[in-house]
């Protein structure tokens, strides 16, 4: 896959299906919309394009409050890759492209890309304000003879899955219900830092990782997950929260490998959330919170045991109505 940074830099060499959006966690609503331009590329003999914003227009439009970003760039490139489109166009947000009004913002893709046929979901809003809706881009892609297909929502027990969706979900600890809707577990990956060795300590030593400070983490609990470093994927615990039986300090990702002992400092570890199996709880000393270590060991292996690392994401039956 090409990786092309800006519309001025794309160079078409056959006819090009566009999809357009932001994509943000490329869950299985996006990925409707990926597929269907695939079919769509692989029908007119051109090539499957898809168009994505960095930053992310809200950090633009309005800072949110806490982390929300599912997928920084370097994921989203990694997740369009295994999709099978054929190149990936970032163009880059900022408060002059915010403000341009729709027409003029598809005036400017038809230059570049000079694109056969339009892919977007029904949900898809651009240009100034949102202005911009599905209705508005039919007309103008009939007036110019563009084809146009517009993919419906994917719904997960009636309801239309949405990066926004997702979200909540995450930050209520509903990592299984994410995973259903992502097509994957979700995933936080940085490099791993210095501690206070706090956990080693306790008996069980345990990784920090630096998150970019965009990426939504999941509520504060403790987790069942699976830890990927240079090429070896190994089960884990991982417990997301402030240490309150220490005093609360600032929200931090440790995870613990099972069973072995790999040094990890500085190095770029990805874990990936299969269960929330508890709260963050402050207990009242440290052999309190031994033994409950103990225990959540034990839990996070017994709930990993049937499942496949690769393969064990929740199935959905999704709706696309």
């Amino acid at each position: 896959m090409n990786v092309i940074r800006g519309l001025e830099a794309f160079e078409a060499a056959a006819p090009v299906a566009v999809a357009l959006g932001t994509f943000d966690g490329l869950h299985r609503g996006h990925r409707a919309v990926i597929d269907c331009l695939r079919e769509v590329a692989g029908r007119t003999a051109g090539q499957s394009v898809a168009l994505t914003f960095d930053p992310h227009p809200l950090t633009v439009i309005a800072l949110p409050e806490e982390p929300f970003l599912l997928s920084t760039l370097d994921e989203r490139v990694e997740l369009f890759a295994a999709s099978g489109v054929d190149a990936l166009v970032v163009v880059r947000f900022d408060h002059a492209l915010r403000q341009l009004p729709p027409e003029q913002w598809l005036e400017q893709l038809a230059a570049r890309l000079r694109p056969v046929h339009v892919v977007v979901s029904s949900t898809h809003a651009f240009g100034r304000d949102r202005q911009g809706t599905p209705e508005m881009l039919d007309r103008w892609a009939r007036a110019r003879g563009v084809g146009l297909t517009v993919v419906p929502p994917v719904r997960a027990d009636g309801v239309v899955i949405s990066s926004s969706g997702i979200r909540g979900l995450l930050r209520s600890g509903d990592v299984r219900t994410a995973a259903a809707w992502l097509g994957r577990w979700y995933g936080l990956r940085g490099r791993v830092v210095p501690g206070d060795r706090r956990g080693r300590q306790l008996g069980v030593p345990t990784a920090n990782l630096d998150i970019p400070p965009l990426k939504l983490v999941p509520a504060r609990g403790i987790y069942a997950a699976y830890a990927t470093v240079a090429g070896a994927t190994y089960a884990a615990a991982v417990s997301v929260g402030v240490r309150p039986t220490f005093g609360e300090g600032r929200l931090v990702v440790e995870v613990h490998l099972l069973g072995v002992e790999v040094d990890l400092y500085g190095q770029t570890l990805e874990v990936r959330f299969v269960e929330r199996l508890r709260d963050e709880v402050r207990y009242p000393d440290v052999e309190a919170l031994k033994a409950q270590m103990a225990l959540d060991l034990r839990a996070a292996a017994s709930a990993l045991r049937a499942v496949d690392p690769a393969h064990g994401v929740p199935e959905i039956s999704p709706e696309i109505i």
